[in-house]
């Protein structure tokens, strides 16, 4: 068989859209490829180890004594606030560094491999997922040096793969960011555009009540409250049922409608 026939043969596998086995294992292998880099690059883990302590310690000192009367008293509402917040906020890089990899033509040359289209894409989100975990993680290790001690330690630990995967989720708007904005600066600054309310417009570091009554509507209809009222619930081992679903239902939407959304962006770029 020539080279030619051999390249007709194998454009369509190539081209073809996402799904079925063979995408999933080069998917989980691109991720690997990430996890790699991250190795080899422990400044890329920066912000995930930075941040927590930084977010934690500076909240609980200027919020503490105005919301809880102290800090001591007022780690059991902000830790699990803190500990969305940040998986959140970690899921921002995604979108600036996937755009940073297209100008530097990083998926130009993955796409000359036979592999499904999308397998570059999907395996960068997933090697994000090792970022939340390890957000969260220092989050937790940050509240317990200050005194935070959890009710159901086996709850809350349920409760941070919920955070994992609504972070997933919530990094699939800002990769849809990162393909159709131009650099990465405008995927930085428009990002935060979307990061500011989502996390400051919630329950995650003052009671709704507090705030204007507008305010206070957009905050108890806030994805990420519902999510920080699950870890709030679950690590004082009070139902959360009720909230893990809306959190669920929430993540999954966005999931349903960015994913897609993405993917498409991205293939079309891909062209």
């Amino acid at each position: 068989m020539s080279p030619v026939t051999e390249a007709r043969h194998l454009r369509p596998r190539r081209e073809r859209g996402p799904g079925g086995l063979a995408a999933v294992g080069q998917s989980l292998s691109l991720a690997r490829r990430g996890l790699l880099l991250i190795r080899h690059d422990p400044q890329r883990l920066f912000d995930v180890l930075l941040l927590p302590i930084v977010a934690t310690v500076m909240f609980a000192g200027v919020f503490g004594g105005a919301v809880a009367g102290s800090m001591q008293a007022y780690l059991p509402q902000l830790v699990p606030g803190v500990l969305a917040q940040i998986a959140v906020a970690a899921s921002v890089v995604t979108g600036v560094q996937l755009r940073d990899d297209m100008d530097r033509g990083v998926f130009d040359r993955l796409r000359t491999l036979p592999i499904s289209r999308v397998a570059p894409l999907a395996g960068s989100l997933l090697a994000d997922v090792v970022r939340y975990v390890i957000a969260g993680a220092m989050t937790l290790a940050v509240g317990v040096a200050l005194g935070y001690r959890p009710e159901n330690w086996p709850r809350l630990l349920a409760g941070c793969l919920l955070v994992v995967f609504c972070a997933f989720a919530m990094s699939w708007i800002f990769a849809y960011l990162g393909v159709v904005l131009r650099s990465a600066q405008a995927v930085q600054g428009t990002s935060m555009l979307v990061l500011m309310p989502l996390s400051f417009l919630s329950n995650a570091l003052v009671p709704p009540q507090s705030m204007p009554g507008w305010m206070e509507v957009i905050a108890e209809v806030n994805p990420l409250s519902h999510l920080v009222t699950s870890l709030r619930n679950l690590a004082a081992g009070e139902p959360a049922g009720q909230d893990v679903a809306l959190t669920l239902l929430g993540a999954g939407v966005i999931l349903a409608v960015a994913a897609p959304l993405t993917v498409r962006a991205y293939v079309r770029q891909a062209r």
